[in-house]
């Protein structure tokens, strides 16, 4: 069960077990804003506007998704905390949900966090989705870094001050993975996933449902 209540979103696995069985599950993780305002963040220095936490995760389920997040507490760390989504990907695989119905979606510091997991769980159907993640900062800051399962790389070709697509993606794919790169042109720069827009939320879908075609590393 996924119990959602302003300020707070409660995940609980065990409730999982006869629905998500034929569903697609998501796992969301949000962007660093939300880690230090909290979700009803505002971005104001840079012009992104509002965080639109709550009306993403609506967004998600109204495509037909159980949709897993929370909230994370300032300063997280994305090793720790990757380590925490392992756990809870494994568990869904226990309980008998597909790995490939599985997709683990991330913002900016929560891409970073949905490649750590990526990395640790070496599972080759698990879907990803890394979205204004990829930075010169990225893989000198985190070497260890290695895409597994499939992989969707969204970037915003206007976000060119904190981010940019994972270039060359193919060198951090390991062998025999699935990946693919989506570009968007919305002009929104680095806020163009702070609020529920079709732009990234169709490709995310998609991939999400395995409609989108993925090339295979060598």
């Amino acid at each position: 069960m996924v119990e959602t209540i302003r300020g707070i979103v409660i995940i609980s696995l065990l409730l999982l077990i006869n629905t998500t069985r034929a569903q697609r599950v998501i796992i969301y993780l949000h962007g660093q804003i939300v880690e230090s305002q909290g979700p009803g963040a505002k971005d104001t220095v840079n012009g992104y506007g509002e965080y639109r936490y709550f009306d993403i995760l609506d967004s998600l389920k109204g495509r037909g998704f159980t949709v897993l997040s929370e909230v994370r507490k300032k300063n997280t760390d994305p090793k720790d905390y990757a380590k925490k989504v392992v756990k809870q990907v494994d568990s869904l695989i226990k309980q008998g949900v597909p790995a490939s119905n599985i997709t683990v979606v991330g913002a900016s510091k929560g891409a970073v966090i949905a490649m750590l997991v990526s990395t640790l769980l070496s599972n080759n159907s698990v879907k990803y989705v890394f979205m204004g993640g990829c930075g010169s900062y990225l893989f000198t800051t985190y070497p260890e870094i290695k895409f597994h399962g499939e992989v969707l790389d969204v970037w915003e070709e206007s976000d060119t001050d904190h981010s940019g697509p994972c270039d060359p993606i193919e060198i951090r794919a390991a062998p025999g993975e699935k990946y693919s790169i989506e570009i968007l042109k919305t002009g929104l720069r680095h806020g163009f996933f702070y609020r529920p827009i079709r732009e990234w939320l169709d490709p995310v879908t998609d991939h999400a449902k395995g409609e989108v075609n993925l090339g295979t590393q060598k």
